[in-house]
């Protein structure tokens, strides 16, 4: 069976997450974008203590495919270090999880 995750990515703005969002469905890297905001981030960059408001993307792929979601998204975003992390889809319903393996099967 086709192992599927589940992929965060935090944007600076709605914008650019319906960018980045659009164009991973489009070419076929994931099946679905949901994109929350706003959310409050708190983290340290360069020493320096943030506070920011920012937009989480929520996609589901196949496992294999994450390289490549890594790779477009540090393409096509403007943080020079962003958030990309995949968590494991341990249980899900089995038409979803077949309809994400078939969306994602016919990479561009």
């Amino acid at each position: 069976m086709t192992k599927t995750i589940v992929i965060f990515v935090t944007a600076s703005s709605i914008e650019e997450a319906r960018k980045i969002g659009q164009t991973l469905v489009e070419e076929g890297k994931v099946a679905c974008c949901n994109i929350v905001q706003p959310i409050e981030s708190i983290f340290k960059w360069q020493g320096k203590l943030n506070i920011e408001r920012e937009v989480l993307m929520i996609m589901k792929t196949r496992e294999e495919l994450f390289n490549a979601v890594e790779k477009r998204v540090k393409e096509l975003h403007s943080y020079e270090v962003p958030e990309i992390i995949a968590l494991p889809i341990t249980q899900g319903s089995k038409s979803y999880l077949d309809w994400v393996v078939k969306e994602t099967g016919h990479i561009q």
